[in-house]
């Protein structure tokens, strides 16, 4: 971080975009902007701390990420710049024009939205200029005469098609430096870097700041903002002259906002929120209260009104209530919304949070040879998501080489490595924010292999010579040598590359072409030779008579000599014959190991017959038999396997006759190998074996060579170039945890066969690690108890069990606990010799095998040891334990003791009732049951466990509680007044428990009906005030203990009247008015018309005295009792629903309401229509 200069910086200040305006005169040459900072060299744009910190303190400014991206148009990115308020900057921008079909389009906006090509004019200029020679387009925005607001955050776009790209950067304008004084209105700059005039919040902290920074007045601070709206408009100018404000309409028109802000709103009882945010792909709902339950409400997206359309946006109404909601939101969503009710309105912004970028197909491993091309390809959940590809953790970019290039496709992304080398080794990585996926690449250098070796040749004058070589690559050039001198090309030397055949051929060949040949593989070093030999033909005259005569040692052969052929290849056997008259030559073929012997050579299979140079018998349409002057050539297209044997050439003439035998081999690939088996798995091998090949393609077999793959890809890997010797191969470097299939393939001298089918599908996975905390749990004289924990690494099989062994102290030799494996972890080893000294062992199993075994530090022997009896009484059963009647006791008393003690129970010292309690006991413990309890159950339980002569006792106090009875002789004590003197005994019964309270009730003789006087009510004797002058009253008592009241009251058997006092008050007579009133619907029955499967109702209201009687009837049949139908009365109003009606429920609806005065009835029809089925939705 650089060191800070002496001269205070100011904070720059975030604003509204400049405002548009006329060009009217021409503007300076703005000067260019200041180039990125680097992460090294980042500039200090913030505030010298005041109490004198370090500028370690200041806080880091994180710059926008100008690194290039391959996939990206920007040859040059627009770079943050600062400026000073008043200067001139320019923003440039580059896009290479050379790939592209069209002039790119390039937009510039400030903040999210604003497109500055609209606010074009004195301050901002746009221009654009395109250079042919370099084919670069070059676009640069200059900012004019910079104002403070003009500060915030800029994007700049290009597209050209369907390519896009984007860049982000700041500006950053700084206050010009006063001498004296400061300028009030910077004060009041908003907050808001991406909104109009009237957007963000008064900044007053930037006006403390600069009176800080500033020569302070002794004169006491004037609040401009408070003068102004205490003051009348005609005194605005005065004032604005008076503190030297200029933008006085942009002070008015912030002071008026201010205004509306702080009266209250009339039209809304609760506004929007400041913002919401949502998951793409989720639905917000927005809520706002008005005052006015009747008043319409519009809702806009981005000042554009927003109309219902299909199921995106729905509006509610609920009360007083209103809601937006908008379903499936998109990035499209993220807008500024605004309800408006009336003239007043209310804003909010939507944010739409991108959902994780997930991975849904990972890279595959891979292995290439060097210099080829490479392709890792991952496809993920969104389309034109962002990722990032990383090499053994270094993050990749392009670079000048264009060693890396990045590709997407949809959702597909590719990274794509040209000419790797052995350097690109590694473990390749691609991120996304929800996800990432690792692959392994290897390289493996070329080796060359030689399919077919250039032969010797002995040819004669004037013959063609052909030497020829099959190699395994076929982009290998070469060069020919003779007798280490370079061939060239001439008239009678030819050279051609086909593939991966390589020919020399010399025509007219003389004498001098004799000598050794050889061919070197460019870029290989080792070579292949052959010799050309001439064959020199001397004539002699000789007399016509001349026999036949075949010269096979001319070929360079002998008679032993094999001729081998590869299957699919052209056999060709050129024979050097001689004899005058020209003989006639028979080919025929016989079995592989025919003798020479005339008279033990087997019947040939076939035969062929050249004469005069015609094929007198031909059995096979791929042989051809030609002659030529001293020349017998036999020749088979395609040789197969079946062409495999001895051929015999026989010539005739006049003067005699000659034979010779040629063997013939034919070799091919070998045949493939069965399925491989996977012998063993490890964390990240296996080991693999297979059986040798059914025919070895009459080579033998050099090696093999094995292919793996993920089960669920179709891409096959070679793990080895060079041929395995071996038929068992350990395959390394594989997930653990992943499915993997191998293959293999022989390899002989001729090629290597076809893939064998794959292997069983395996999953490389590692032995757990041992378990953890094995112990001696419990010991008697024939078992043990033992447990122990899972193990703290499982790995990514599954655990399949634990296996227990066990052997006696000195012995090698582990015996299992129990067949098979157990999945808990603990067990007991039951018939054990008693007395002997015991080993055991745990180990874990899964798909891998066993794990390391968990052993015991020291044998054990089995042998119980004596433990003394002692009961564990539960804290709970140290108290009187009550119960109701009729609850169910179980007491659950552990106690311990070695060997199982007894157990003994009793009841107040004597034996238990074995047909009213259960006992049951095991070696830990003994339980007491009773199903039913009753009074008679409460007592003093004692509970004894004896070992010998060694015991220990326990007590459990029972109270059995039940209702109590009724209290007992209640009187009248006394009466005077409104009052009256009660008198009870407590009742005989108490419930086995003490009696908490009384209750006391009263009732008037004429009604009986009981009125409560007092509840828990602790005396046997009461007083009862406030009783009615001439009534005459009776009373009862309720006994309460902690089980409730009294099933029975004790009633008082006398009453107690309240005497009047005074003058005798006689009732006049009335007579009584008849309220009576027949039955009036006072609002009718409507017809409706509703849709098929959706519930309806109809409604009317009915008056009457008394409440008349309502019958619905549908078509005159009374429909009351039918469940289709449910009726309601509620005050009056009567409602008839009708579930889910169909077209048969369509008719006449009737309600009848009677009562003892009179009847009336209302009737209305119902239609019932089916559901319209749009077309779109049958489509």
């Amino acid at each position: 971080m650089p060191e800070p200069t002496k001269k205070t910086v100011k904070e720059p200040q975030k604003a509204i975009s400049p405002e548009p305006a006329v060009v009217d005169s021409k503007p300076e040459e703005p000067k260019e902007a200041p180039p990125a900072p680097s992460e090294n060299s980042a500039p200090d744009t913030s505030r010298p701390a005041s109490d004198g910190s370090t500028p370690e303190a200041l806080p880091e400014i994180h710059h926008p990420d100008t690194r290039q991206d391959l996939i990206g148009l920007f040859t040059e990115k627009p770079q943050s710049g600062e400026v000073t308020v008043g200067e001139n900057i320019t923003i440039v921008a580059r896009v290479c024009g050379e790939s592209l079909l069209k002039k790119p389009t390039v937009k510039w906006f400030k903040g999210k939205w604003m497109d500055l090509a609209s606010k074009s004019g004195k301050h901002l200029q746009l221009k654009e200029h395109y250079d042919r020679n370099s084919k670069v387009y070059t676009f640069e925005m200059h900012i004019i005469a910079a104002k403070a607001n003009f500060a915030g955050a800029y994007r700049c776009e290009v597209s050209s098609r369907d390519k896009f790209d984007s860049c982000n950067f700041d500006l950053v304008v700084h206050e010009a430096r006063a001498t004296e004084g400061f300028d009030i209105r910077s004060a009041f700059r908003r907050t808001s870097v991406d909104a109009g005039d009237d957007s963000g919040e008064l900044d007053f902290s930037a006006l403390l700041k600069k009176r800080e920074a500033v020569h302070v007045s002794t004169e006491p601070d004037v609040d401009v903002w408070e003068i102004l709206q205490k003051a009348p408009a005609t005194e605005y100018e005065k004032i604005a002259f008076q503190y030297g404000i200029t933008d006085l309409r942009g002070m008015l028109k912030r002071l008026k906002k201010m205004k509306k802000e702080e009266k209250k709103s009339a039209a809304f009882l609760r506004k929007l929120d400041p913002a919401y945010q949502v998951e793409k792909g989720h639905k917000i709902k927005m809520e706002i209260e008005v005052a006015n339950p009747d008043a319409e409400v519009k809702w806009l997206k981005n000042g554009q009104e927003i109309h219902p359309t299909g199921s995106k946006y729905i509006f509610e109404s609920v009360g007083n209530k209103r809601f937006l909601t908008i379903n499936n939101c998109s990035l499209s969503d993220d807008a500024a919304y605004m309800c408006v009710v009336g003239d007043e309105k209310t804003v909010t912004e939507l944010f739409v949070k991108e959902p994780p970028v997930l991975i849904v197909r990972n890279l595959e491993d891979q292995m290439v040879m060097k210099g080829e091309r490479v392709e890792f390809e991952c496809e993920v959940s969104e389309e034109g998501a962002q990722v990032k590809w990383e090499k053994d953790g270094v993050e990749l970019t392009r670079d000048e080489s264009f060693k890396y290039r990045f590709k997407k496709d949809g959702c597909k992304h590719v990274l794509i490595i040209n000419d790797v080398t052995k350097e690109d080794c590694g473990h390749y990585r691609v991120k996304t924010n929800g996800g990432q996926s690792l692959a392994e690449l290897m390289v493996q250098e070329k080796q060359l292999e030689v399919y077919q070796s250039i032969a010797d040749l002995t040819v004669k004058a004037k013959d063609e010579a052909v030497f020829k070589c099959e190699v395994s690559d076929e982009n290998v050039k070469g060069i020919w040598y003779k007798n280490g001198v370079e061939v060239k090309p001439d008239a009678r030397t030819h050279i051609t590359h086909i593939g991966r055949i390589h020919k020399l051929t010399i025509d007219d060949v003389k004498p001098e072409d004799e000598g050794d040949y050889t061919f070197v593989p460019e870029g290989y070093a080792f070579n292949l030779s052959a010799k050309l030999n001439f064959l020199e033909v001397k004539i002699d005259f000789v007399p016509r008579q001349d026999p036949p005569k075949i010269h096979v040692d001319c070929l360079g052969r002998t008679a032993e000599s094999t001729i081998l052929v590869v299957a699919g290849n052209k056999l060709r056997l050129d024979v050097p014959i001689t004899g005058d008259p020209a003989p006639t030559v028979v080919w025929t073929k016989g079995e592989k190991d025919s003798s020479k012997e005339e008279e033990s050579r087997p019947e040939p299979k076939h035969t062929w017959i050249l004469k005069n140079g015609e094929v007198l018998t031909d059995s096979d349409g791929r042989v051809h038999v030609e002659s030529t002057k001293g020349h017998c050539i036999f020749t088979i297209e395609g040789a197969e396997r079946q062409d495999e044997g001895v051929y015999s050439v026989i010539v005739r003439n006049p003067a005699g006759e000659d034979t010779a035998d040629i063997n013939v081999k034919v070799v091919d690939v070998p045949d493939p190998p069965e399925a491989p088996r996977i012998l063993s798995v490890g964390e990240d091998s296996c080991i693999v074996q297979w059986d040798l090949p059914l025919f070895d393609g009459g080579q033998p077999v050099i090696g093999y060579v094995l292919e793996r793959k993920k089960k669920k890809s179709y891409r096959w890997m070679r793990l080895n170039f060079d041929p395995y010797k071996e038929t068992t191969y350990e395959a390394k470097k594989m997930i653990e945890g992943v499915a993997y299939e191998m293959r293999v393939y022989a390899v002989n001298a001729i090629g290597m066969s076809r893939p064998s089918a794959a292997s069983q599908p395996f999953v490389p996975v590692a032995p757990t690690s041992e378990p953890i905390g094995l112990c001696v749990d419990d010991i008697s004289d024939t078992s043990i108890s033992l447990k122990w924990r899972t193990p703290e690494r499982i790995g990514s099989a599954e655990l399949e069990g634990y296996g227990v062994e066990y052997c006696k102290e000195g012995s090698d030799e582990w015996i299992p606990a129990f067949s098979g494996l157990t999945d808990r972890t603990s067990v007991i080893i039951r018939d054990l010799p008693t007395g002997e000294k015991m080993q055991f062992r745990v180990r874990a199993y899964n798909m891998a095998g066993p794990s390391s075994p968990a052993t015991l530090q020291q044998a054990v022997t089995i042998r119980e040891i004596m433990q003394r009896p002692k009961i564990w009484l539960p804290r709970n059963l140290r108290q009187t334990l009550i119960k109701k009647v009729g609850e169910t006791i179980n007491l659950v008393i552990p106690f311990q003791g070695k060997p199982r003690p007894q157990v003994t129970w009793t009841k107040n010292n004597e034996p238990l009732d074995t047909k009213m309690v259960s006992i049951r006991n095991s070696d830990t413990d003994t339980i007491l049951f009773i199903r039913r309890s009753e009074r008679k159950d409460s007592g003093k339980y004692d509970v004894q466990v004896q070992i010998e002569n060694v015991e220990d006792k326990a007590t459990v106090n029972i109270q059995i509680v039940d209702l109590p009875g009724p209290p007992q002789s209640l009187k009248v004590m006394d009466v005077w007044g409104f009052n009256v003197a009660l008198e009870w005994k407590p009742p005989k019964d108490n419930g086995n428990c003490d009696i908490i309270g009384y209750t006391i009730q009263k009732a008037d003789k004429k009604t009986m009906e009981w009125y409560t006087v007092y509840e828990q009510y602790r005396r046997t004797n009461c007083v009862i005030s406030d009783l009615i002058m001439g009534n005459e009253y009776m009373f009862r008592v309720y006994a309460i203990n902690m089980v409730g009241l009294s099933p029975d009251p004790c009633l008082s058997k006398d009453s107690a009247y309240i005497q009047k006092t005074g003058i005798v008050y006689k009732h006049p007579s009335y007579k009584d008015h008849d309220f009576s009133e027949a039955p009036k619907f006072t609002h009718p029955l409507m017809n409706r018309s509703v849709i098929s499967g959706y519930n309806a109702t109809l409604s009317c209201s009915v008056r009457g005295i008394p409440k008349p009687k309502i019958t619905w009837y549908k078509n005159k049949m009374d429909i009351t009792n039918e469940a289709k139908y449910r009726m309601f009365s509620n005050q009056g109003v009567l409602t008839l629903e009708i579930r889910k009606p169909c077209p048969f429920d369509g008719g006449v609806y009737m309600c009848k309401a009677v009562n003892a005065s009179g009847e009336d009835l209302v009737e209305c029809k119902l239609e019932v229509r089916s559901p319209v089925i749009k077309e779109d939705s049958k489509k």
